[in-house]
């Protein structure tokens, strides 16, 4: 079942687009102080958008601890959160926080014994590109990416970026049990194991419904893309 558009959110996305188009006139920077674009970044995004981007808001149990390292602990598993996760989108398109998403996400990894570790990607906004960044910081191999807009994968190392362990790309249909459960098969690949594949709902008149407002936050992830850019490392405080 196919919850409700968030109205406010698609009202405030169209708004925003709709300003930054009208600066779209303007002279495109395609590099600044702060970037380094390296030719092997690849994805969906026009590099024309970093000149767009915006500022990130100061969240108070999402903090920033540095540049992602590599993990060498084989009970974790790490997840990657596109780059405009939290910090300029709250909510997926039907209206759950990133905040109540991760806090479920992490819970289904723990309850399998292991611990996640929160990484935020900024090279790409496409999520099989995030998965694929994000479990060659793994410890475990194992990764889940999530798009702002709600997608959701779970990948391993050494797979192709497009050879998912399992795809959730309907975002309408993900409430927060299924969340929980997908941060759970996730423990369960990093265990070795072969968990059977997360059942979600196949609403076929999802991406008629959610089309615009998915296009739109999108639009709005892909504006916070900096090639070039590392991974850093995420602090999570739920309390």
């Amino acid at each position: 079942m196919t919850q409700t558009i968030d109205e406010n959110l698609l009202r405030k996305i169209i708004k925003e687009v709709m300003a930054e188009q009208q600066t779209l006139d303007t002279t495109i920077s395609f590099k600044d102080e702060h970037t380094s674009l390296d030719e092997s970044d690849t994805g969906s995004e026009d590099r024309s958008t970093i000149s767009h981007k915006v500022s990130e808001n100061k969240v108070d149990w999402f903090k920033h601890v540095g540049i992602a390292k590599q993990g060498f602990s084989k009970d974790e598993v790490v997840i990657g959160v596109a780059p405009a996760f939290a910090e300029v989108l709250e909510k997926n398109m039907t209206g759950l926080e990133h905040k109540e998403i991760l806090r479920q996400i992490i819970a289904g990894i723990e309850e399998e014994g292991l611990k996640a570790r929160v990484i935020k990607i900024y090279r790409t906004s496409d999520v099989s590109f995030c998965g694929s960044e994000a479990d060659k910081l793994s410890g475990s191999g194992i990764a889940i990416a999530i798009q702002s807009k709600g997608t959701t994968i779970i990948h391993q190392k050494d797979q192709e970026p497009l050879s998912n362990l399992e795809l959730f790309p309907q975002a309408p249909v993900l409430d927060l049990e299924t969340y929980r459960a997908i941060g759970k098969n996730a423990a369960e690949y990093a265990k070795g194991m072969s968990p059977s594949p997360v059942p979600t709902v196949n609403d076929q008149m999802a991406r008629v419904a959610y089309q615009a407002i998915s296009a739109l936050m999108h639009i709005k992830e892909t504006k916070q893309v900096v090639p070039g850019k590392p991974a850093e490392e995420i602090e999570v405080n739920f309390n």
